[in-house]
């Protein structure tokens, strides 16, 4: 007999172990296709990480907000096909390029080079979010616990509160009749006096819902401003420690323990949303929200205006989390053969219809708030965090029972913002094994909690009294204008630079080959389509720039550079990247520059079985390695 190879394989992908250690990767199981990466432990995990990434903070406290403001149920038409034009389209691709490499968003840009750049973009990117991200889940976690008294701290104006603070609108002065003349008179007069005010003629102080201040005076100690840092808010910090370690667990065996935790983190969130709308539809004032939500007569007239599509194709961007690189790293761990085309149009559909049905729970209780405060609907409805943290607490404070309906909103508020801190996080580790994967096979679980170590102490910072300026200073630069960035240089690149022809062939190596009429839809949105897209909105975006500011308070002018320096980090290693390709290789400059638009030696799929006569030259950079691995005693095991 021959002497038999190190790897001795044994069918594509699963390998017989000869080596003298036991260590394995807790990534990686027997049954695993790529017994070097792992993969899913089935297709139901895949989906439900990818669902529960897409579905996020978002879907709750920015949709609905949209949809009322840009014409209620007309909306859903450019909602409708920014989805088909943009977010489908970048979806699919992502999905696609991370399952054909089995490889993170930086090392799959073996792809082209020049371009790699993009990846660490991605990859930085991702980084800044999972900091702020998980403070916003510390917020949750605050609320969370604060419902677990008999009565909300946020019903009413307790000693925290100060004179601004009413649960109704307060009257500053109103005209009256006294002896037979109609006089204006401040309230307090007319009130001593019995006197009433005439229907009409009543002017308002400015009022704060107990709710408002809560959030300001004492869940963020809210300073005046970037200048006044303040002090760490002790019970913020403690709760996003809690919510790192809540990450920590989940991912301290990679996708296969995250893959499991899903399946109550992205599941049960629909369960609290169905209730929520259950009680709010059975409530006095409920169609009056709705109604305002989706509008007794849609405003068809909407849609002329750019703006409304401007917000339709940002949403759906940002809430399909596109260009994030978490795709491709979840993506990355999937079988070859996966129908990576179904699984793209499932979660997306999903994601999609998901916004719709939070939209109608949470009007259905604002429509209920306004009517027992006496205000039109427009009055308390809001987006963001003064939706998440102000209004809805506010109306939920006004319900029976009201610290369980409190409970189970921000319960499911943490579960959709810990799904989507599992995948980010889960982008950044597999970035790491992708660089360095000795390192993550024997300390994957070390590596995992200092990358969540290191993210809880940056972002400390944003837990301080100044901390909420903190998370909306990130969210304005780094969530923007990079991540719009990434995605036209991602398609450009592997469309125009790659070819869009040679992906297609890719992907049909995957799923089996289909018609020219089946790709017919993805071209015409590839080559053209979607660029154009995403090339008007990052033009807009740059040109309806303005300063940050959070409620009424401008941000100092140095708070505005940290916030481009933070973008400028974020871009600036696409073109560093791109010359340091073109030094290293050889020839002239246009011959150097050609080279770095070819795909690398090592593109291809990852396992030997799967690369076909199309890839049957790809350079294996682990049997090169595997040739120099010393004998024992002169014989190969």
């Amino acid at each position: 007999m021959g002497m038999l190879s190190l790897p001795g394989f044994l069918s594509c992908g699963k390998k017989k172990d000869f080596s003298l250690s036991n260590e394995k990767d807790a990534h990686a199981s027997e049954s695993d296709e790529n017994s070097e990466r792992g993969n899913w432990s089935n297709k139901g995990d895949y989906l439900l990480s990818m669902v529960g990434y897409a579905v996020g903070l978002g879907n709750v406290w920015r949709f609905p907000y949209l949809t009322y403001q840009n014409g209620g149920g007309a909306f859903l038409i450019p909602y409708t096909l920014m989805l088909a034009l943009a977010g489908l389209p970048l979806f699919f691709m992502e999905c696609s390029l991370g399952q054909f490499a089995s490889l993170g968003p930086i090392s799959v840009w073996r792809i082209l080079p020049l371009f790699q750049g993009v990846g660490i973009t991605m990859v930085i990117i991702s980084t800044f979010v999972a900091i702020y991200y998980n403070v916003i889940i510390a917020y949750a976690l605050y609320y969370l616990f604060a419902s677990f008294q008999k009565v909300l701290p946020w019903s009413d104006c307790f000693s925290w509160a100060d004179e601004f603070c009413s649960k109704t609108r307060l009257v500053s002065d109103c005209n009256t009749t006294l002896d037979g003349e109609i006089i204006h008179a401040n309230y307090s007069f007319i009130t001593s006096n019995n006197l009433t005010c005439i229907n009409g003629t009543m002017n308002y102080k400015p009022a704060q819902f107990p709710s408002e201040q809560y959030w300001n005076k004492v869940t963020l100690q809210r300073s005046s401003g970037l200048d006044e840092t303040g002090n760490i808010v002790w019970y913020l910090a403690l709760c996003l420690l809690l919510s790192w370690m809540i990450v920590g667990a989940a991912l301290f065996k990679g996708i296969k323990s995250s893959g499991k935790v899903v399946y109550f983190t992205a599941l049960f969130p629909y369960v609290i949303l169905l209730i929520l709308l259950v009680r709010g539809a059975t409530l006095e004032g409920a169609l009056d929200g709705i109604e305002y939500y989706i509008g007794r007569q849609s405003n068809i007239t909407k849609l002329m205006e750019a703006e409304v599509w401007k917000d339709a194709a940002t949403q759906i961007f940002y809430s399909l989390s596109v260009a994030w690189g978490g795709l491709v790293a979840l993506s990355s761990y999937n079988k070859f053969h996966n129908n990576c085309y179904s699984d793209a149009i499932l979660v997306c559909v999903t994601n999609c219809l998901t916004s719709v049905f939070a939209g109608f729970a949470i009007f259905s209780i604002l429509g209920h708030m306004a009517f027992v405060s006496e205000r039109p609907v427009s009055e308390v409805v809001d987006s963001g965090f003064d939706l998440a943290f102000v209004a809805y607490p506010e109306a939920l404070s006004k319900l029976p029972v009201s610290p369980l309906w409190s409970f189970l909103f921000f319960f499911m508020l943490l579960l959709l913002g810990l799904d989507s801190q599992f995948a980010t996080i889960e982008t950044l580790t597999t970035t790491i094994q992708d660089i360095y994967p000795e390192v993550m096979k024997k300390l994957r679980i070390p590596v995992t909690l200092g990358v969540c170590i290191l993210l809880f102490l940056l972002g400390l910072t944003c837990v301080t009294q100044a901390g909420i300026y903190w998370v909306n200073l990130i969210d304005h630069f780094c969530a923007g204008w990079g991540i719009l960035i990434a995605a036209v240089l991602e398609i450009i690149g592997i469309i125009y630079i790659y070819g869009g022809n040679r992906f297609v062939e890719d992907i049909e190596m995957m799923i089996g080959k289909k018609s020219r009429l089946f790709w017919l839809w993805w071209r015409m949105c590839w080559f053209f389509i979607t660029p154009v897209l995403l090339m008007a909105i990052l033009i807009w975006s740059l040109v309806t720039f303005s300063p940050p500011t959070y409620g009424s308070v401008l941000y100092p002018a140095w708070g505005t550079a940290v916030g481009w320096c933070m973008i400028i980090f974020c871009v600036i290693w696409i073109p560093i990247v791109a010359i340091l390709k073109i030094v290293k290789a050889e020839g002239n400059l246009c011959q150097r520059i050609v080279s770095c638009c070819r795909p690398a030696a090592n593109w291809g799929p990852y396992l030997e079985c799967h690369r076909g006569e199309r890839y049957s030259h790809v350079v294996d950079p682990k049997k090169e390695k595997e040739r120099e691995i010393p004998t024992v005693s002169g014989f190969v095991y």
